[in-house]
């Protein structure tokens, strides 16, 4: 459709991304999402032709989201203002989606258009750390980007799988890991 951006196309995307998350990509329904909007099912297939597509849709609307708050987060920053800011910024993000754990565990993981999509945010986010890591002269700044970003993955999965972890531990869990890739191990060991 040429202008789909619209209050049911807004509603269809909230409504999916909660289903999904919820339930996940192969157990939901296209009928539980329109009644979670309060549109039509018919009215779900006018804006996207297949459930997959609406789950790229869900998908890319949150990423660009992401990135476009990781993007200001390196605005006017130092290096390590601008990494705290990040890890702070990719800790919150799961810890709000920590009841929507299924939109990240079970999706369709075969739709060659969901891989690229994911290849090129993936791409782009490394880049974004990339380039700020660079900027302040950091020598690899690829490698180091990847093992940022590698530990704020590991870090997500705390927050998405341990039913302890309370949102209070997300900015102290921010600040050592953004301390510790700053500073290494070495800045952690107790000196007696």
């Amino acid at each position: 459709m040429g202008e789909m951006h619209g209050d049911k196309y807004e509603a269809i995307l909230n409504a999916a991304y909660t289903v999904f998350g919820t339930k996940g990509f192969y157990e939901s329904k296209i009928s539980e999402i329109a009644g979670q909007a309060g549109v039509a099912k018919g009215t779900v297939y006018l804006y996207f032709k297949s459930k997959e597509q609406l789950f790229i849709a869900v998908t890319h609307r949150d990423c660009e989201q992401y990135l476009a708050e990781m993007q200001d987060a390196l605005v006017n920053r130092t290096l390590g203002e601008g990494l705290l800011r990040m890890a702070s910024l990719h800790l919150h993000y799961y810890y709000k989606r920590k009841q929507h754990t299924k939109l990240f565990f079970m999706t369709p993981n075969s739709d060659p258009d969901l891989i690229e999509f994911m290849r090129g945010f993936i791409q782009d986010y490394t880049d974004l750390v990339k380039n700020k890591l660079a900027s302040e002269g950091v020598l690899q700044p690829e490698f180091h980007a990847k093992a940022f970003i590698g530990m704020m993955e590991r870090l997500k999965m705390d927050i998405l799988l341990n039913q302890d972890f309370r949102e209070c531990d997300v900015d102290q869990t921010a600040a050592l890991a953004a301390n510790l890739f700053m500073h290494g191990c070495e800045a952690g060991v107790q000196k007696s």
